[in-house]
């Protein structure tokens, strides 16, 4: 009973379902993010390397020949046992134009680096590749200290372009009032995240899911807003 109420918890912080409304804090920026794999999964073929994979939460979606993840090399990613490669920080584990595919979910505002990084993942593309990239643009500091970044839409296509890729896809994710009850949830959440569990899971289950409810009533409301967004989603393609 225990595992499978760990499993339904899980499932519910990638993919929010009406359940995730009441048990996921972040359940607009986590639904935003799979409705945006969704629909740009399908241009991702052959070998796929998923760069900074964590639990690869999205692995499910691709139907790609081979997907490979690759993750910072420290401790609790080692012993997290998901990756299947681990790099340190500068250089991928690779051979040049190793990969038809990347996928960088939410990684980039975390490499202070970022020319760099990207170089790494241009040389194990193979020519024509593409590149499957997440990034937030409103959100408060996570992962701290790692936390370098955040890029408008501008700045995120300029990047990519200094670096040979051209864009061939893009999209805001959040660009309506939802957004606003969102970073409510993740002012709420780092108060309360140092407070007994039964007290969080109250919390959470009350509180937190009528602002989650809010964001989805008056997001099918109100009009939009696409200066104001969550995330971004660009798909690009290694220029030859």
């Amino acid at each position: 009973m225990t595992i499978n109420l760990k499993e339904l918890y899980h499932r519910q912080e990638f993919y929010p379902g009406f359940i995730g409304i009441f048990v996921n804090p972040f359940y607009h920026a986590r639904l935003g993010l799979q409705k945006a794999m969704e629909e740009f999964s399908s241009k991702l073929k052959g070998r796929l390397l998923d760069v900074g994979c964590g639990s690869k939460p999205y692995q499910e979606l691709f139907a790609v020949d081979d997907y490979i993840g690759l993750d910072i090399d420290n401790e609790a990613t080692r012993n997290r046992k998901i990756a299947d490669y681990f790099y340190d920080g500068t250089t991928f584990p690779f051979n040049d134009n190793e990969y038809d595919s990347v996928l960088c979910n939410q990684v980039l505002e975390h490499v202070f680096n970022p020319d760099e990084f990207l170089s790494e993942i241009k040389r194990v593309l193979k020519p024509g590749g593409r590149l499957l990239l997440t990034v937030p643009f409103v959100w408060d500091e996570h992962e701290q200290p790692q936390d370098y970044a955040r890029y408008s839409s501008f700045g995120l296509k300029a990047l990519l372009e200094k670096n040979e890729f051209n864009v061939i896809g893009y999209k805001k994710i959040g660009t309506d009032v939802s957004t606003i009850f969102q970073l409510i949830n993740a002012y709420l959440y780092k108060i309360f995240v140092k407070w007994p569990l039964p007290i969080r899971v109250v919390i959470t289950m009350t509180l937190m899911s009528s602002f989650n409810l809010l964001g989805i009533i008056l997001g099918m409301l109100l009009p939009r807003n696409p200066d104001l967004f969550l995330d971004q989603i660009v798909l690009a393609e290694k220029i030859n």
